[in-house]
């Protein structure tokens, strides 16, 4: 088992990378076109760290191992990565970080539902459905006539994102494909990559990719997106898949949005409402919770 200290690097990692990753995908996205800006950043990512691994004395993987990290690769960075890259051109980055608090609920349940699954203990159950709440409260779907209401678009793709996420990340949980946790985070990578390119083809993005009009922020969020986002946060989450419960690893999901919405204002000027501050405080309540309930030993769900 992986020590304190090393548990405690890794959640820092995902908590503060990935909720300044919104951001990153939000000015990335502004020049260049969404699904091939994801394949293109994952593609590179994933052969660097595949390169590093080899070069390091890692054994070529076998052909289940690519097929299982492919499957996983393909809901968790098509569904999931990509849904957000479509996303953020109509929702602001800090608003598309709290909505995506809703993932832990479908980690979970996923988990529960998933044969010999862990059945999540009443409290767990209840701060997720705390986080849910206040995501419920700053999407306000029921105010879609006011003059500030959401892309209903956008937050329906980030939605199917969070299921997608869930799914891959448990099914990455359960895979018996023996690839030790960096050389499955490249395999997912690049299996993903793919599945992404396949998405910008159908989406016409190479139609729309104008190079000499890409701006030099959207070049440097690119890069920070391949290095801090994919190869630090996205291997690091991998890690925490194997070393920590579903309920624990998916908490990343409330403490990213108080990054990326202080972010986004500081950055983007994107406006911080009292709506905002409320789902925020509940978002962190509910996290609080989550990260400190013990989990139960799995017991068998009834029909």
């Amino acid at each position: 088992m992986p020590s304190r200290t090393a548990l405690v690097a890794a959640f820092a990692a995902i908590y503060l990378i990935w909720g300044s990753t919104y951001l990153a995908i939000r000015v990335a996205v502004e020049t260049m076109p969404p699904f091939l800006m994801a394949s293109i950043r994952f593609l590179l990512a994933g052969g660097l760290l595949l390169t590093v691994l080899r070069l390091r004395g890692a054994v070529w993987p076998t052909l289940h191992q690519w097929r299982a990290n492919a499957i996983i690769g393909t809901f968790l960075l098509l569904g999931g990565n990509g849904s957000v890259a479509w996303a953020v051109q109509y929702v602001p980055s800090g608003i598309t970080a709290l909505v995506i608090g809703i993932g832990p609920l479908f980690i979970v349940l996923t988990e529960w539902a998933w044969p010999g699954g862990t059945r999540p203990t009443g409290i767990t159950l209840a701060a997720l459905l705390l986080g849910f709440a206040g995501v419920t409260w700053l999407a306000a779907p029921w105010e879609t006539g006011r003059s500030d209401s959401l892309h209903l678009g956008g937050i329906a793709a980030i939605l199917l994102g969070c299921v997608s996420w869930g799914i891959g990340s448990i099914y990455s949980r359960h895979a018996k494909h023996g690839a030790e946790p960096f050389l499955a985070s490249a395999l997912q990578m690049l299996g993903g990559g793919v599945a992404l390119l396949v998405m910008a083809l159908v989406h016409g993005d190479l139609g729309r990719l104008e190079i000499a009009a890409i701006s030099l922020s959207s070049w440097g969020a690119f890069g920070y997106l391949i290095g801090a986002g994919s190869l630090v946060g996205f291997s690091t989450y991998v890690w925490l898949l194997k070393h920590s419960t579903p309920a624990r690893a998916a908490t990343y999901a409330y403490v990213n949005p108080i990054v990326a919405v202080i972010l986004g204002w500081l950055i983007l000027d994107e406006t911080i409402t009292p709506r905002t501050v409320v789902a925020a405080i509940v978002i962190v309540v509910a996290v609080a919770i989550i990260t400190t309930e013990k989990a139960r030993p799995a017991r068998p769900r009834t029909a």
